[in-house]
């Protein structure tokens, strides 16, 4: 273990001391680059966040449904409080895609 840790800081520091070869000598334009990728970001960011928020969609969905199976008495009280987590979750995505259109 300990030749493995030891083989990982020196990968580490061969990366860190070669990273200056790969420097650009000028400058780039860099107000295209960052229109051109700004929208690739953004479109890359909202569809994080979509996934991630349908990722929580589906484990709330999953829960309440275990829970009313589990106990149906109180099944109303818990789709109503997985349908305000839905909501929730679905208002960050909304919020996500408004910052997109924003930036785009």
């Amino acid at each position: 273990m300990r030749k493995l840790r030891m083989l990982f800081f020196a990968l580490v520091g061969l990366m860190m001391t070669a990273m200056p070869v790969f420097a650009q000598a000028v400058a780039a334009d860099n107000e295209s680059s960052v229109a051109k990728y700004g929208k690739l970001a953004a479109g890359f960011g909202f569809a994080i966040a979509a996934g991630l928020g349908a990722i929580g969609q589906s484990r709330i969905a999953a829960s309440a449904v275990e829970g009313a199976a589990r106990n149906p008495g109180a099944a109303g009280r818990i789709q109503i409080m997985m349908i305000i987590g839905l909501a929730l979750i679905e208002s960050l995505v909304l919020f996500a895609l408004v910052i997109v259109f924003a930036r785009v």
